[in-house]
């Protein structure tokens, strides 16, 4: 599938929603109105069937009933999208194979900056979301992936941006700042950076007044907040930050091996299972020329 440049999510042009139908991703649709409203976006849809090749045993119980019962979802979706001048596209395949890999497929295919997944509102144990769809879909990598617990009302008020200096971190900080300078309801954005030890403390401080510094240059009407933590787990100290904060979204990188080694993969799914808001995970840009020399490299090797 080809990628293209998705643009930060203040700037974002076209908004993907991945659901299945089911109550769980509500949340993910009044998040998703919510965004295409403020930044004057596009909804895509997308509503992915896993298909048994080798049994049609899951079929037998009353498919016709539940395939009205999602076309219904689907077109209340539009409705909401319709009613609020949103312009919206609904997309419905199949999937033989891996739906995780469908869903990201289709949101590079529509030119998605930003692709909205629904959680389940209990929050726990890393369990939560090994194996679900979610997981499986953000460790695709797709540029931007916003999960949207069941049931969470955003305000758009006040996020909050985990940065450990990486470059994943880094593109986060920009998306933040971004989100500053374009989205009108925002006012407050907390810039944490957690430490293990005392020792790494003094970085950290540093690292999070110089985004916020930038940030107060980029986007002047909006309030950064710098904030170094020390603890264990750093999951958790950014998941009870952000409760205390009382922010609407935690920013966070995906993958990420800069000052603490902190925003790990395995921290970041934490993250997301732990936290009581929505959270905006964010893969790092990727370098043009990188990305130019190994499409060449693989030439020479043919």
């Amino acid at each position: 599938m080809t990628e293209h440049n998705t643009r930060l999510m203040g700037e974002a042009e076209i908004i993907a929603l991945a659901t299945d139908g089911s109550s769980y991703t509500d949340g993910a649709v009044q998040e998703t109105i919510f965004l295409a409203q403020g930044c004057g976006a596009k909804i895509v849809i997308l509503n992915v069937i896993a298909v048994d090749s080798e049994s049609t045993t899951g079929l037998l119980t009353s498919p016709k009933t539940v395939s009205q019962k999602v076309t219904d979802y689907l077109d209340n979706i539009k409705k909401m999208a319709d009613d609020s001048g949103i312009e919206c596209e609904i997309i419905v395949e199949e999937s033989y194979y891996r739906p995780d890999k469908t869903i990201v497929d289709l949101a590079y295919k529509h030119k998605a900056d930003v692709l909205v997944m629904g959680r389940h509102g209990k929050r726990g144990l890393l369990k939560l979301l090994v194996g679900s769809m979610t997981s499986k879909v953000i460790g695709h990598g797709f540029p931007q992936v916003l999960v949207v617990p069941n049931g969470f009302s955003i305000r758009g008020e006040k996020i909050l941006l985990a940065t450990d200096g990486s470059d994943a971190a880094e593109t986060a900080a920009e998306t933040a700042i971004s989100m500053g300078k374009n989205c009108s309801d925002l006012k407050q954005i907390h810039v944490l950076s957690v430490t293990s030890s005392e020792n790494e403390l003094e970085q950290a401080q540093a690292l999070t007044q110089a985004v916020c510094t930038q940030g107060r240059e980029q986007a002047p009407s909006v309030n950064f907040h710098p904030l170094a933590l020390v603890g264990k787990p750093s999951a958790d100290v950014i998941a009870k930050t952000a409760e205390e904060k009382q922010v609407d979204m935690i920013l966070i990188g995906g993958h990420g091996k800069g000052l603490t080694k902190l925003l790990m993969g395995h921290v970041t799914k934490k993250v997301i299972g732990r936290a009581h808001c929505a959270v905006l995970v964010i893969e790092k840009k990727k370098n043009k020329e990188n990305t130019a020399e190994s499409s060449e490299g693989s030439e020479n090797s043919e």
